[in-house]
């Protein structure tokens, strides 16, 4: 495989170098590229600009997901204020009950487990040993003060590894509060 891999670089070096002229006399129907090329900080650039372009692209969906939950359950909430205020990676939505009814896919990525895993249960799968019963008694009084809050948890990825959560959690309501959105991000 790595012979071929080392001939394939060759004939695309050769390609690469041969002329217009040269195609024709071959009788080669492909057409060479002629790429400029770019001072490697402009390719920094670009790809910092491409990234930010994904990451907001992103956030745009999973906001549109959320806003058609709103829709379904009739929530009053400022979606486009609560997420312009908060910076997170993972959202969890949970029912009055607290169990999980969606996640996105940065929640997989900072927890390690799937959104199929984590539907239907409550957010205490990712607590453990490591976990303050203090941090855990402030939340659940706040929850049952149905105000928005955040607070800073130690919970465990489905490696065992432990991570500092921030976690913004705020009340979801059509006359009264029906659901909880908690936005997540580690830190350190």
């Amino acid at each position: 495989m790595k012979n071929n891999l080392n001939n394939m670089e060759g004939l695309d070096i050769y390609l690469s170098s041969m002329s217009q002229d040269d195609f024709k006399q071959k009788g080669m129907e492909v057409q060479p590229v002629n790429y400029k090329s770019m001072p490697l900080i402009s390719w920094d650039i670009y790809m910092e600009n491409y990234q930010n372009m994904l990451v907001a692209s992103k956030k745009k969906m999973e906001l549109s997901e959320v806003t058609t939950l709103a829709k379904k359950y009739q929530w009053q909430n400022d979606l486009n204020l609560v997420f312009s205020e908060h910076e997170y990676e993972a959202i969890i939505i949970t029912d009055i009950k607290q169990n999980i009814i969606w996640v996105n896919e940065g929640f997989t990525k900072m927890t390690g487990y799937s959104q199929k895993f984590a539907l239907n249960k409550t957010p205490n799968f990712l607590q453990g040993k490591e976990t303050s019963i203090e941090t855990k008694n402030r939340i659940r009084s706040k929850i049952m003060q149905n105000k928005p809050f955040k607070e800073i948890i130690i919970n465990h990825k489905k490696d065992s590894t432990t991570y500092k959560c921030e976690v913004n959690i705020i009340p979801l309501y059509n006359k009264e509060t029906t659901h909880f959105i908690a936005l997540e991000k580690q830190v350190v």
